[in-house]
């Protein structure tokens, strides 16, 4: 059995939504668009913050809906 916790977060006043996947200290970082991927020195992802998620989650919400009318 997996124990592993998956935080998420959202601050509204600066439209950002967190996704900790796991603690870990970081190494780097890199952004994609609205995406910010923190990695750990095994260079895996750890932490992810995404931009202006309201309009992310609303076009994502759109099109998994979209895509499920199809079916």
């Amino acid at each position: 059995m997996n124990n592993k916790k998956i935080k998420i977060s959202y601050e509204p006043e600066a439209d950002i939504l967190r996704i900790k996947i796991k603690n870990g200290k970081i190494y780097d970082t890199f952004e994609m668009g609205n995406f910010i991927v923190h990695l750990d020195k095994n260079l895996k992802p750890f932490y992810i913050e995404i931009l202006n998620a309201k309009n992310f989650l609303l076009e994502t919400n759109q099109s998994v809906l979209k895509e499920l009318e199809k079916v």
